[in-house]
């Protein structure tokens, strides 16, 4: 395994991206409750994909100097940031799960795989 280019386990988003389009699911997990703040629901929620198989791999922000190399679970903190997420990966819908445990799995159905718009 080339360590540079895929660590065991974790993807950065262009990876989930293509597995996601291989057939691959995403699953967001909530880490944290939802709950109201202003106009806008606020938590804490990471992703993984999935494959049929049930190999995981969690969603890590990209490695740049200013992390010095170090790789971080991507958290998502707000609702829009998880759908905004969803939307450009190329789902047409979101399934948002709101309390710390819950889980929800996506799949880009054939409809899906023409992009986003």
């Amino acid at each position: 395994m080339n360590w540079d280019i895929e660590a065991p386990n974790v993807v950065t988003e262009a990876r989930f991206r293509e597995l996601v389009e291989s057939g691959y699911s995403a699953e967001i997990l909530c880490q944290e409750s939802a709950h109201k703040k202003g106009p806008s629901y606020y938590g804490v929620w990471i992703m993984r994909v999935v494959s049929d198989e049930g190999v995981e791999k969690l969603l890590v922000t990209a490695r740049t100097r200013t992390t010095y190399n170090d790789i971080k679970i991507r958290e998502f903190k707000t609702i829009t940031g998880v759908v905004s997420f969803l939307i450009g990966i190329g789902f047409s819908h979101a399934n948002v799960p709101l309390e710390e445990g819950q889980q929800t799995t996506h799949k880009l159905a054939a409809t899906d795989k023409g992009g986003s718009k």
